[in-house]
């Protein structure tokens, strides 16, 4: 009797039949002849992924994957590995495949934040929705973020103030005051968002924007104060460096104190300088 021997698995080349479509369909094909325009946003994640299964091409898994975040690039981006892999029924992706989709989505967010960069000027709120949405597009979470500008309306940076829950966060004055201080902004604009989707402020937001703008009216007038009360001890200070150098010149005894006028002379000159500086002169 004749044994016949086992048959041998056939290695497992990219399944479903990718390479046998027309070379220009195919997603890295397609890239190289006609363009990274020319592709579907299923078959750039298709080229991530690379492998789909047995039964569906990676064009076939990235199009699964699609319709569960209903064919949306934002959501897609929200999603963590974790939230990736424990989508049920999703088979083709695993944890080095969710990896690289998180990944390049990232790189994605952080294009625009280089953009944001290099355009810099806020002439319009459109503007300034479009610097800081890649900050906040994809929190699931309450966050209040602040831009801070200069005079000629461009961004000296953009900073996180507070991180709070699915339905409000806080702000504190006193922390925006000081990273404003920092940067020596003129002006100041203030965003955070909801994650429901809801475009209306709730009232909360409305109080909190009121109590902010009265902070900032009253540091301003402070500061306006503060500035008036230093013109005037520069002005004091400098009428004494006028009294004391007219008699310094007026002495006849020069050996007499004279180290320690000339000291003393120097001291106020400095503070002189500083005053000025603060003053605003």
């Amino acid at each position: 009797m004749e044994h016949e021997e086992p048959s041998k698995s056939k290695p497992y080349s990219e399944p479903s039949g990718i390479k046998s479509w027309a070379e220009e369909d195919r997603p890295r094909e397609k890239l190289l002849l006609k363009g990274k325009h020319s592709l579907s946003e299923s078959e750039l994640i298709a080229i991530l992924i690379r492998t789909g299964t047995r039964e569906f091409t990676a064009v076939d898994v990235a199009k699964k994957l699609m319709s569960r975040v209903g064919n949306d690039l934002n959501e897609l981006s929200k999603l963590s590995v974790k939230d990736i892999l424990d989508m049920k029924d999703l088979k083709g992706i695993g944890e080095t495949k969710a990896i690289t989709i998180v990944a390049a989505l990232e790189l994605g967010r952080r294009r625009q934040t280089s953009e944001i960069k290099e355009r810099q000027k806020i002439t319009s709120s459109r503007n300034a929705f479009e610097a800081f949405y890649p900050m906040l597009a994809d929190k699931q979470h309450e966050e209040f973020w602040i831009m801070l500008l200069n005079r000629g309306n461009k961004v000296i940076e953009i900073i996180s103030v507070s991180s709070g829950g699915l339905t409000g966060t806080v702000a504190d004055a006193r922390m925006i005051f000081e990273h404003a201080i920092k940067s020596k902004a003129t002006a100041i604009m203030l965003c955070h968002n909801h994650p429901s989707g809801n475009l209306s402020p709730s009232q909360l937001d409305i109080d909190l924007t009121r109590k902010l703008v009265k902070a900032l009216k009253e540091y301003s007038f402070n500061s306006s104060t503060y500035r008036n009360d230093l013109k005037t001890i520069y002005s004091d200070v400098m009428k004494e460096k006028e009294r004391f150098q007219q008699q310094y010149d007026n002495e006849t005894d020069y050996s007499r104190n004279k180290p320690e006028q000339e000291e003393w002379l120097k001291k106020i000159s400095e503070t002189l300088s500083g005053l000025k500086e603060f003053a605003g002169y």
